[in-house]
């Protein structure tokens, strides 16, 4: 006879250090199918929960300049640079048509030439 098996969610614990941006879902706002569930926020302070079973932050809404408290860090995510960066970091430098690449690439690659006269970075 077999037995159903049983899914095992392992869940990691990340640190988040104040200036980090991260991603927060709020539960109640997305399981009841409400707006505003989902913002970019950067880390600005934490500390232990009352009963100290895990570390609460208090975290700057970035698309409305809102500070909220005791963030529970099951409902974040860390927005890593390299994601962030990633357009820049792979856009074709060298005779590359500028439509194909991103805009933010296209940003960088026209400031990084307004201000140096340094030839651009070799890909690698």
């Amino acid at each position: 006879m077999n037995q159903p098996q049983k899914t095992q969610y392992i869940r990691t614990t990340v640190l988040y250090t104040k200036g980090d941006y991260i991603l927060f879902r709020d539960p109640e706002l997305f399981w009841l199918g409400k707006p505003g569930h989902t913002f970019v926020g950067r880390v600005e302070r934490s500390y232990p929960s009352a009963d100290d079973s895990k570390i609460l932050y208090d975290v700057m809404d970035l698309s409305v300049g809102c500070f909220r408290k005791g963030i529970d860090p099951d409902y974040m995510r860390l927005l890593p640079a390299n994601d962030a960066m990633h357009d820049i970091d792979t856009a074709p430098l060298n005779g590359a048509d500028a439509g194909a690449m991103s805009p933010a690439a296209v940003a960088w690659l026209r400031q990084y030439l307004q201000q140096s006269s340094a030839p651009l970075p070799r890909q690698s």
